[in-house]
């Protein structure tokens, strides 16, 4: 299905980024990976991969690497699914398929049956928690994940979110965003697999306030620009 892209955010995966795209190199889709100019290692790593497509980042953050590709790209739907190969490919079918009459389907850890962590720890849990009950009690997001990013859905939906944040903010932004605009929105369950190597590039404490600011000032200010 070349009507999809994989919009792959990739900061310093080289030892990841390989793997996982031969794990795709068979699915008939775009792959459209986001990086940083100066990321030379990565860059190294995929030299010798055929039909992908890479874009140097303007500027940093996870957030840019986002809306970036997400203006990049071409297709009628984008999924965003991580380098680290912790996001599953062998959802994608199931989520596309629920995305023809939806604007965007999110990948759940927590969604039951099926659900699950192999990257969970004991502050990440409490804090996914946290963060998803804050969500539907303040927006009636009606997710049960609001910090996982593997998210599918129309291009045109996720280019009409006009998303702002650089970092990971845009997490809890764009479930917000898509609520305002009073978008059809789903949760798969999703298993979360072990990343393969590198380092988890999240500080939970420092991107837990950050977060909580975000979620919080919409309550607000609910604008949708």
């Amino acid at each position: 299905m070349t009507n999809l892209t994989l919009l792959i955010p990739t900061k310093k995966e080289a030892e990841s980024l390989p793997i996982f795209l031969r794990e795709i190199e068979n699915l008939e889709y775009k792959k459209l990976i986001v990086l940083q100019k100066e990321d030379i290692e990565t860059k190294n790593a995929i030299k010798n991969f055929k039909n992908i497509e890479i874009l140097e980042q303007q500027n940093n953050g996870y957030g840019n690497a986002l809306i970036e590709g997400i203006n990049k790209t071409n297709t009628e739907f984008c999924c965003i699914i991580n380098a680290d190969g912790s996001m599953d490919p062998k959802y994608l079918k199931e989520m596309i398929n629920e995305c023809q009459k939806r604007d965007l389907v999110f990948g759940s850890r927590y969604q039951k049956p099926g659900g699950g962590s192999d990257d969970d720890d004991i502050i990440t849990l409490i804090g996914n928690y946290f963060f998803t009950l804050l969500g539907n009690l303040l927006y009636n997001l009606k997710i049960t994940d609001i910090l996982y990013t593997y998210i599918l859905g129309k291009t045109s939906s996720f280019q009409k979110l006009n998303l702002k944040n650089s970092d990971f903010r845009i997490c809890v932004e764009l479930p917000i965003k898509a609520k305002f605009h009073k978008m059809n929105l789903i949760c798969l369950p999703s298993y979360e697999r072990e990343r393969i190597g590198g380092k988890k590039k999240v500080n939970a404490l420092k991107d837990g306030l950050l977060i909580l600011i975000e979620i919080t000032k919409y309550f607000f200010n609910r604008k949708v620009n």
